[in-house]
């Protein structure tokens, strides 16, 4: 490489209170021919400028992702050809930060709500949301509202049917309860868990209209889109299902993982890029409120018949009753 070449352009970088389980919806795979540019990897090692943007990033300058990083300048954006579509709160973002691990996975950070908010802007907009892939190389995203979007299943379809659609759900009891905390830690004043439940209290009726219950109803959105308990128990063996449903060698196992006791579910031994261990940020593993035991057993004999359907309509008994 010539030290004497310019750099061209500055590279610039890119909810768990518990984790659910994955169910994986197939609806194949796209490929596209990418020639990397030897001159212009030489472009960007030799300019300080533009490592030290990286390691800002977060990326360290002797890590695998760091190269690929790089390499990835000359690659291509690409539509997603795998989306984590839910659900919220059930472990999305411990399932996206784990599956960020292989090298082989490309993902956007943040949610870019596009079949749900954002679809008018077109999958022109979206593209470029993307971040750059080599060939053999799957970008992905996740948005868990996409779940109970009913018009997201018709616009996925729409891009592609070969769209790979991973789905995390837990308890629906715990996932209510989890997501009540999340807005009660942006919201303090807001009505009691208790309160919110209910239409009447009194004769036990439950007020679906809350978007807290209505999401555990995961049967009835479910039907749309014709696990996350194990993302905690064995996230190496949820792990491996995922890379092996995506068609990604098996490199991310529990040599990766360790157990945080004061959080509560796995953390990574080591984040991508970095020497230190790395854990999902503060805002996971929030501490649940108290709940009245009976309110807890009204809401499951709440779900059971909506569990039962959606046992019978995945082929597997979560045992949340």
């Amino acid at each position: 490489c010539s030290t004497g070449e310019k750099e061209k352009k500055k590279k610039g970088g890119g909810e768990s209170e518990g984790a659910g389980t994955t169910a994986q919806v197939s609806t194949g795979e796209a490929s596209t021919q990418i020639a990397s540019s030897v001159s212009q990897l030489c472009n960007l090692f030799a300019s300080p400028g533009s490592l030290t943007a990286h390691y800002n990033n977060g990326v360290a300058p002797d890590s695998p992702s760091f190269i690929s990083s790089f390499l990835n300048g000359s690659g291509t954006k690409r539509l997603p050809q795998a989306v984590i579509i839910g659900v919220k709160k059930g472990g999305t973002r411990a399932l996206l930060e784990f599956l960020r691990v292989h090298p082989d996975v490309r993902a956007v950070g943040a949610e870019p709500h596009f079949f749900d908010r954002n679809y008018e802007r077109g999958l022109t907009w979206y593209r470029e949301l993307m971040p750059r892939t080599l060939d053999g190389q799957i970008t992905m995203e996740k948005t868990p509202s996409y779940f109970v979007t009913k018009e997201a299943p018709a616009r996925i379809s729409s891009m592609s049917k070969d769209t790979k659609l991973i789905v995390v759900v837990r308890d629906p009891v715990t996932r209510a309860i989890s997501d009540y905390t999340q807005t009660l830690s942006k919201k303090p004043d807001i009505p009691s868990f208790e309160s919110l439940t209910f239409k009447n209290r009194t004769t036990g009726l439950i007020d679906t209209s809350w978007s807290a219950i209505q999401i555990g109803i995961y049967a009835k959105h479910l039907e749309n889109w014709l696990l996350g308990e194990r993302l905690i128990s064995d996230p190496a063996g949820e792990l491996g299902r995922v890379q092996d449903f995506l068609g990604l060698k098996r490199i991310i196992t529990d040599k990766h993982f360790y157990f945080n006791k004061t959080k509560g579910f796995p953390c990574l031994k080591k984040a991508e890029g970095s020497s230190k261990p790395h854990c999902l940020g503060k805002t996971k593993g929030r501490t649940h409120p108290d709940i009245d035991q009976k309110v807890i057993q009204r809401l499951r004999e709440f779900y059971r018949p909506f569990n039962m359907k959606f046992y019978q309509m995945t082929g597997h008994d979560f045992g949340w009753d």
